[in-house]
């Protein structure tokens, strides 16, 4: 579903530039020096509009957050929640999720969150997908040994497909789950999630660890990726009506 335009964008933007980095890349290998009062780096790929990194944020005042996202429409509202509660360890911007390692030094990124991304369901996209190999082994470049991803979905065709990438690529896989809330709310929820936790609906996530064994940039892209289709929000498989 596309956003609908949100009304004076640009002064709702300017009203919160404090909280808006406009030149990341300026920042490589420097972000703990740049913020010594931050013990760890968190980066979230697409914040959306923001609850959970606000609420992220706010229990976790030692940590600074770093939310990507490339729609200003959702992103102004992320910045506003973090305005109101006067949160200064969130940081946002808008970039590519292909460029991290522009941005972050080798190493320099503590953990990184993925929640609801795009499943792009066809064959042909599934390069596009925030699980697929080539974005693995960047996030890879940025994580050191020991850091995490935390991912959080609720399209199960996607996750069956992503723990496959994850695993073939060497990461470490823990808490996996396919109904993260059986038992009732489990952790921070994100806006879609909360509503498709009233809906019913399971959540799947993960938790993957990069170790020596995981693959990054240096072992060159990955394979192109053939029979990728996955089942669309409504199960229909590619293809289909």
């Amino acid at each position: 579903m596309r956003m609908r335009k949100k009304p004076n964008l640009q002064p709702r933007m300017e009203k919160c530039a404090a909280v808006l980095l406009t030149e990341p890349e300026l920042l490589k290998s420097h972000w703990k020096n740049q913020f010594p009062q931050f013990s760890r780096l968190h980066v979230e790929l697409g914040c959306g509009k923001g609850r959970f990194t606000a609420e992220t944020a706010h229990v976790a005042p030692e940590v600074l957050l770093v939310a990507i996202e490339k729609v200003p429409d959702a992103m102004v509202v992320a910045m506003e929640r973090v305005c109101a509660l006067s949160l200064n360890n969130v940081r946002f911007m808008d970039r590519d999720v292909a460029t991290l390692p522009e941005i972050f030094e080798k190493g320099e990124v503590d953990r990184i969150y993925i929640n609801f991304c795009d499943p792009w369901p066809k064959s042909r996209d599934a390069k596009y997908r925030l699980t697929a190999p080539d974005f693995l082994r960047k996030y890879a470049d940025v994580l050191p040994i020991g850091g995490q991803i935390h991912f959080k979905t609720d399209n199960t065709p996607l996750f069956t497909w992503s723990v496959e990438q994850f695993t073939n690529e060497g990461w470490d896989l823990s808490e996996v789950t396919n109904d993260l809330h059986v038992a009732g709310p489990v952790g921070i929820m994100t806006d879609y999630e909360a509503k498709f936790y009233t809906e019913g609906l399971p959540i799947n996530r993960l938790v993957a660890t990069r170790t020596v064994q995981t693959k990054n940039t240096s072992a060159g892209s990955a394979g192109r990726l053939r029979n990728a289709w996955l089942s669309d929000a409504k199960g229909h498989q590619e293809g289909q009506a």
